[in-house]
């Protein structure tokens, strides 16, 4: 592990630990978007999907709903007091709480139709690397959905800086990332009300 990812795993946990005890009651109105996103994954009864980076699990019952009982859904974080809420919220009927680096995913590769990712971006030391990771365990034309509940310039706004042309989710950079790691941008959507880029993974 370089000295680099070992910082941005210090600063993951540093960031999310604290801030797992309350992170739902202070993003109470989310979940029809999370629902909605899931909806929009393609996914059918029966298939296999990741959501990475799952923090508290809210997107876990939504994707339950959407692959069905005999589906499988797979919530994998780094932080333990994420995944700790994510039980005590009951969302582990939902699907398996792993902690797992997105960057080194215990899984085969093709195991997966698709991968949800949450506010996801912001947070991988190697974004390349990482996304790169994310196409290897999902079969070709599998889907990666990177959502948000609000858009670029509202969670700017809400963190009190401007938006600009750097950020990851721009969409020329975004393609561009993707691109470079096996996925193609197939729909971006950036509005006050929700942040949803899809790619499919091009084998």
């Amino acid at each position: 592990m370089t000295d680099d990812h070992t910082h941005t795993h210090t600063h993951v946990l540093d960031f999310f630990t604290p801030r797992a005890a309350d992170w739902d009651s202070r993003f109470p109105d989310d979940g029809p978007a999370y629902a909605a996103a899931a909806g929009l994954l393609g996914l059918r009864p029966g298939d296999a999907v990741l959501d990475a980076g799952c923090g508290t699990g809210r997107a876990l019952p939504a994707l339950r709903a959407v692959v069905g009982p005999e589906g499988t859904v797979l919530g994998a974080d780094l932080t333990p007091a994420m995944l700790e809420a994510a039980a005590r919220a009951g969302r582990g009927t939902s699907g398996t709480l792993v902690r797992a680096d997105v960057a080194r995913l215990p899984l085969r590769d093709g195991a997966l139709d698709a991968v949800f990712g949450a506010g996801l971006i912001s947070h991988l030391a190697r974004p390349g690397a990482d996304m790169a990771e994310l196409a290897r365990v999902v079969r070709p034309g599998g889907v990666l959905a990177l959502f948000h509940p609000i858009g670029r310039a509202a969670l700017a706004a809400r963190q009190g800086r401007a938006i600009t042309d750097d950020d990851l989710r721009a969409e020329p950079r975004l393609r561009e990332l993707l691109a470079g790691a096996g996925w193609r941008l197939e729909s971006y959507t950036d509005e006050d009300d929700r942040f949803l880029a899809l790619a499919s993974q091009q084998g």
